[in-house]
């Protein structure tokens, strides 16, 4: 049996959290281009900078982990079984999630609106009950319906499902990464996702709808395979670990040219100028997540105290962080706390929420478990060390 990666173990816990501040700053960022659900009064425009830093690789990264866990899922299980446990893990989960947790955020989002009435039960009713929302009363109100933040999951499992009719091929094709060392490794697997944004990106937004959704598919989909080549190839870590350093200066260097442009250049742009932003872009995202792979296999590759429990809290956490967010903001931009303290109730009671519902209720209640991705209390007897890489998490 191969030794457990404990760096895909803590960089999944890490890239989770991650995604828990950047929505909470989604709250709080100001600007046109930054809508969210609910939005503070106390806007920080000055929060576009790293948040553009961080968004433009963010989910590549979940989606490339997804990746590298098929590989470790698939080294003992048939894909037949591997097929079942997926759908189980991830549709379940998605629609517990869409009934029970998501619900809160359209509710308060059409309070905030002034499309929808007080009294949750009441909107419960109309919206699972398919009413004709006012225009633009919440995310979703064409279909009564939203998955909201919940969308990664049905992403994933189309991606697992695709993925999963192709092993046969793509177990016959060589390794892409297999020969690809120094600057090779750096630049090449950068191309067909700059090719995805200069060919489809102006023709498909990003509407998180699933079946208009082209562009994402292309990048999120060419990750995943990136993090399933990867996982099936020793030597390019080493690589990955050698070039940490580069990468990261690279990764630097480019997105202060990317951000240069975002912020320095007007809008109206002739076509040869977007293709340099895009290109630097898509530079950036690729070396990004070359730091982050190589970094985290030198520095993260150990058996921390905390990553166990961190292994199974990272589901429940990301089922329930947004609406807990979404949940606190309805109840505390009204009392007027202030830019400082707001925030920070904000993010105190994200946090306790997850806590609190994670320690002593999710993971307590038996036919709770599986409804947040965990694995029943019966097989919680396998030993730490013999469990595969990705059994407690979405990814």
């Amino acid at each position: 049996m191969q030794q457990r990666r404990h760096d895909i173990d803590a960089l999944r816990a890490l890239a989770f959290a991650l995604l828990i501040l950047y929505h909470w700053c989604m709250l709080y960022v100001g600007g046109e281009d930054w809508d969210w659900h609910l939005k503070s009064p106390h806007l920080a425009e000055w929060l576009q900078l790293p948040m553009l830093v961080v968004n433009r690789w963010r989910m590549d990264l979940i989606f490339l982990i997804s990746g590298l866990s098929v590989h470790f899922l698939l080294r003992d299980t048939r894909p037949g079984r591997f097929i079942a446990r997926r759908s189980w893990r991830l549709l379940l989960p998605l629609l517990f999630g869409c009934l029970v947790v998501v619900p809160v955020q359209p509710y308060a989002q059409g309070i905030a609106n002034g499309a929808v009435e007080p009294g949750y039960l009441r909107f419960l009713g109309d919206y699972f009950g398919g009413r004709q929302w006012p225009h633009d009363a919440f995310d979703g109100w064409e279909h009564s319906f939203t998955w909201n933040h919940l969308w990664y999951l049905i992403y994933l499992w189309c991606y697992t499902m695709v993925f999963a009719g192709l092993l046969p091929l793509l177990r016959r094709l060589p390794n892409p990464f297999a020969r690809l060392r120094g600057g090779w490794l750096l630049v090449v697997p950068a191309l067909p996702l700059l090719l995805w944004t200069l060919t489809l990106q102006p023709l498909f937004e990003d509407t998180g709808d699933l079946i208009h959704d082209w562009y994402r598919h292309a990048i999120y989909f060419t990750v995943f395979l990136y993090g399933w080549w990867l996982g099936a190839d020793d030597g390019v870590w080493d690589e990955l670990v050698r070039l940490r350093r580069r990468a990261l200066a690279a990764a630097l260097l480019l997105v202060t040219g990317y951000l240069a442009m975002v912020f320095g250049l007007p809008d109206d742009l002739p076509e040869w100028v977007l293709v340099v932003g895009r290109t630097l872009r898509n530079l950036y995202i690729w070396m990004a997540l070359c730091a982050i792979l190589g970094w985290g296999k030198a520095c993260l590759d150990r058996p921390f105290r905390w990553l166990p429990w961190a292994n199974e809290a990272v589901y429940p956490w990301y089922v329930l962080h947004q609406s807990l967010i979404v949940l606190l903001a309805y109840w505390l931009l009204p009392m007027q706390f202030g830019p400082v303290l707001e925030p920070l109730l904000v993010l105190a009671g994200t946090v306790a929420g997850c806590w609190l519902l994670h320690e002593f209720v999710i993971r307590r209640v038996r036919w709770l478990r599986p409804c947040f991705g965990l694995k029943p209390v019966a097989r919680l007897a396998i030993p730490h060390a013999q469990a595969t890489s990705s059994e407690q998490q979405p990814a």
